[in-house]
């Protein structure tokens, strides 16, 4: 079992910054990827960014050159910088943890954080 606890939400005006941060407790399955999604009321959950334990990161278009995701494995923590915000932007922003139970089959569990809420304002 993985617990994630994230921290660093709010408000803010357009084109201003935040900085999310997502704790991940210790357990003994090793974490492969961590990631950032996000809802939008009336909206689908849609990937933000993502980092694999090498270090790849993979991010939405629509935050491409905004945002900054990183991780600290001596800290099992992930941050997500978020910079020049829109007001599109603003939703509850989920932490996602992935695990390899099964390298063969590709079998992964997923686990999330409790979200912190965004908002932008214009």
């Amino acid at each position: 079992q993985v617990q994630l606890v994230e921290s660093g939400g709010g408000l803010v005006q357009a084109g201003g910054s935040l900085r999310l941060s997502c704790a991940a407790s210790r357990s003994r399955f090793s974490i492969n990827a961590m990631g950032w999604y996000r809802q939008a009321p009336g909206k689908q959950r849609e990937l933000v960014a993502a980092i694999t334990n090498p270090g790849s990161t993979n991010y939405a278009d629509s935050v491409k050159g905004r945002f900054t995701i990183s991780r600290d494995n001596a800290k099992n923590t992930v941050y997500l910088q978020m910079n020049s915000l829109k007001p599109e932007d603003t939703a509850v922003y989920y932490c996602n943890a992935v695990v390899i139970i099964d390298w063969v089959t590709g079998t992964r569990r997923d686990y999330w954080g409790q979200g912190t809420q965004v908002t932008v304002s214009s």
